[in-house]
């Protein structure tokens, strides 16, 4: 029997310090990406955009929260991510042509559901294990706020999007099944990348502790600046991960659960030791990702304050001013 194709629908929220970090991955401006084996870069060149990117993600949208005199916080949500893709099987034995017309069937329904003009960019990756859409828009409601929470919604605003994307696609991939959202499955949804970003932090942590230790009066001038270097990437990064604790807690509480409860009722059948194993695998590597960004944390206690007053200068070339606490 032919496993179901399911259609994926799927949203992220980012704030501002980590919007440069999706805009890279998104458009795969760095050359090389050892901290995320799903890319195979001799592939990229298949890689393409529905709509032109801008030079810069977070200025664009920046640009549109202003003229559309919408009111911001800090804490402000200013671009929402979203992950279209499918089941690895619906895509097997398709031409490009034919997974280019999927995504652009997709970028029509997603038309129908936000304003075009808020759209930022809209790439697909055909250089990883499944191709998908990576579609980022500002937040802008019909009303003019700045709303995510407005647009993206709820449990049941989610329900909504999964249903009429489903509606949408279905008219024309009639074996295309409806995919659950995670607040109809209630497990929370990790993206790969947050496991990705750990990873790529722990390198550039173990980078940050040489460098500190190697400082002397002799060499200080030099190593400082390679230690701003490296904070232009590490603290946006570990604010990136520093918004999704809440939800790796919730996501390993539930886990955890669910776990309890399959120990109870697991048997000697092979399916259900096999489902075990995978969920006790999975809560295995989000307490260790939760250890990881507890080491990142203390790690930036541990930088100098006269470094981390430098790299907050006002008058420095950084965009991103962040607080070490």
């Amino acid at each position: 029997m032919p496993k179901a194709q399911y259609g994926i629908l799927r949203f992220a929220k980012y704030k501002g310090p980590e919007i440069g970090q999706i805009e890279s991955h998104n458009e795969r401006t760095k050359e090389s990406y050892a901290s995320n084996p799903d890319i195979d870069t001799n592939r990229s060149k298949l890689n393409f955009n529905l709509l032109p990117p801008p030079p810069k993600y977070r200025t664009e949208a920046e640009r549109q929260i202003r003229e559309a005199g919408c009111r911001t916080r800090k804490d402000s949500v200013r671009l929402v991510e979203t992950l279209i893709t499918a089941s690895p099987e619906f895509f097997l034995g398709k031409s490009h042509q034919e997974i280019r017309g999927y995504f652009e069937r997709a970028l029509e329904f997603m038309k129908t559901k936000q304003d075009p003009n808020t759209f930022v960019s809209a790439v697909v990756h055909m250089d990883e294990k499944t191709p998908h859409m990576h579609l980022c828009f500002v937040p802008i409601t019909e009303d003019g706020r700045l709303s995510a929470k407005d647009i993206v919604g709820n449990k049941k605003k989610l329900t909504q999007w999964q249903d009429e994307y489903w509606s949408y696609m279905v008219k024309k991939y009639p074996d295309l099944e409806r995919g659950e959202s995670a607040s109809e499955t209630g497990r929370t949804h990790l993206p790969p990348r947050i496991f990705k970003q750990a990873t790529r932090m722990h390198r550039l942590e173990q980078k940050l502790k040489e460098l500190l230790s190697s400082i002397n009066p002799m060499n200080a001038k030099r190593v400082r600046e390679e230690i701003l270097k490296v904070l232009d990437e590490y603290i946006p990064g570990v604010a990136e991960l520093m918004t999704k604790t809440k939800a790796l807690k919730r996501s390993e509480k539930e886990l955890l659960g669910e776990i309890a409860v399959l120990k109870k009722e697991v048997n000697s059948s092979k399916p259900s030791v096999q489902r075990l194993l995978e969920l006790e695998k999975k809560a295995q590597e989000q307490e260790e990702l939760q250890h990881t960004i507890a080491s990142l944390q203390q790690t930036l206690t541990a930088i100098p304050p006269e470094i981390i007053a430098e790299y907050n200068d006002p008058k420095s070339e950084r965009k991103e001013i962040i607080a070490i606490e």
